[in-house]
């Protein structure tokens, strides 16, 4: 029964190969949504794998560093070569690839899934062209919008469609998570897939974006990261430790940090201090010399976002760690972050100070609350849970912090903070973020440098642009 409807909708797609020119002229603004999700989704410059690439239009939309298409239609393939000689394009069954020792960044299925005579099959063949940073981004329609595409075929506003498979964003996850991948993101765009002047770009970038009227749009989609190992060897590490005013904390920081992976590297930045912070981080590097590997700088530039991004640029280390301080994060607590970056269970580790109960003095009820509606607004925003936006513990790998850095000018210079900087650039690039809770203590030492009324109002200013740059874009 599967050979014959892979049969039939092989026959289906060589017949209509040279017409699908024309039936993409008369829904473009529909395929030039596609595209633009597509490129948000995927950087340019990736090595891309799509299956059922069709024409080859949207692989050739991508700026692809290196771009294969696969299609199991002859006519097809030869069309796509014809039209994007630059790229590469193999007839070949989705079911039982050959491509090779070839990995790849991206692999994209737009549209296909609901073709597929066995998309568990095709899960799975896609692995082995998988490395460890491998993202499979899968887009296909919302089984609500069936019987009005149906209508539009019947009226010849629809390219005539074979019978097909009408997945739910569960069984997609299903079909996922059962062939080893992990779901990192998924959404849903387009409520309006015809152009109407003054009305469509609004509905769709706006209101097609708000919660329960986007469970009605379109187009959904997900971004999976592939089950592929990172590696046996312990990678290295580098904490960086931003300090200002902190000069009763330093020798606790090393005292109480433990080691981690297979070489720890500690980088202070002393951050115009108005106290002997720089001093006590001078004598400590020469103290601690024996113990540690300590590196250590005066801050360039203001604030603790420029200290961070500072030091990252400095260190050496296959994962980086932020220590604040004032040590209201353990430093006893670094190597379960540790662990779950090693294992691959996660790429971009948070912390959260919200899940275990702290003391008031540690953080009064109302910065609790403000914490707590910030991470429910930016989970909103980056269509990834997280609870804790403002904890200054994040560890992430060193690969992965120069592709957010590669693409800030996306972003541009916005967050004196340092947090959404990273959050951000972790979200656009459909890393995994996980949260590893953590228990907040109380300041030992020095006063903290928190604003909040200031600082309150940046938090409300990077709402906005998270909404602007990452879910109204």
């Amino acid at each position: 029964m599967n050979y014959s409807y892979k049969e039939e909708v092989q026959k289906h797609f060589e017949a209509v190969a040279y017409s699908l020119e024309r039936w993409r002229r008369r829904n473009r603004y529909y395929y030039q949504d596609i595209e633009a999700l597509c490129r948000f989704l995927i950087p340019q410059g990736s090595r891309v794998l799509e299956i059922g690439s069709g024409n080859g239009d949207l692989l050739a939309a991508l700026g692809c560093g290196a771009g294969l298409g696969i299609d199991f239609s002859a006519s097809m393939v030869a069309l796509a070569r014809e039209r994007h000689p630059d790229l590469q394009f193999l007839c070949q069954d989705a079911e039982k690839l050959e491509l090779g020792e070839q990995r790849f960044d991206y692999i994209l299925l737009a549209g296909v899934v609901g073709y597929l005579a066995d998309v568990q099959t095709v899960l799975e063949q896609l692995l082995p062209y998988c490395h460890h940073r491998t993202r499979v981004v899968i887009l296909f329609h919302n089984y609500l919008w069936e019987p009005i595409l149906r209508i539009g075929e019947r009226i010849g506003e629809r390219m005539p469609q074979p019978a097909q498979n009408w997945l739910s964003v569960a069984d997609v996850r299903s079909l996922l998570a059962i062939t080893g991948y992990t779901v990192v993101k998924q959404g849903r765009r387009l409520l309006v897939p015809r152009r109407v002047p003054l009305v469509s770009n609004w509905l769709n970038r706006y209101v097609a974006r708000l919660p329960l009227v986007e469970h009605l749009c379109l187009t959904q989609y997900i971004v999976a990261r592939s089950p592929a190992a990172w590696g046996d060897a312990l990678p290295s590490c580098s904490v960086i430790i931003p300090a200002r005013n902190e000069s009763g904390n330093i020798r606790a920081a090393l005292e109480r940090l433990p080691k981690l992976g297979s070489r720890t590297e500690v980088i202070f930045v002393e951050g115009h201090s108005q106290d002997d912070t720089w001093a006590v981080i001078v004598q400590a590097a020469r103290e601690y010399a024996g113990r540690w590997e300590i590196r250590i700088f005066q801050q360039p530039g203001r604030g603790k976002g420029d200290a961070v991004r500072f030091a990252f640029e400095q260190a050496t280390g296959d994962v980086l760690f932020i220590l604040d301080a004032d040590l209201t994060v353990p430093p006893e607590d670094l190597p379960k972050f540790f662990r779950v970056i090693a294992s691959g269970r996660g790429e971009f580790i948070n912390g959260s100070r919200l899940i275990y109960p702290r003391s008031r003095q540690a953080m009064p009820w109302l910065n609790t609350l403000a914490n707590k509606f910030f991470g429910a607004v930016f989970s909103y925003l980056l269509d990834q849970p997280l609870k804790d936006t403002l904890c200054g513990t994040k560890v992430l790998w060193r690969t992965d912090y120069r592709k957010i850095a590669a693409g800030r000018t996306y972003f541009g210079d916005f967050d004196p903070f340092g947090d959404f900087d990273l959050l951000f650039g972790a979200a656009k690039l459909n890393l995994q973020i996980v949260e590893v809770p953590i228990r907040y203590q109380p300041r030992v030492y020095g006063q903290s440098n928190i604003a909040h009324f200031r600082e309150g109002l940046l938090l409300l200013r990077m709402c906005v642009f998270a909404g602007r740059r990452i879910k109204f874009w």
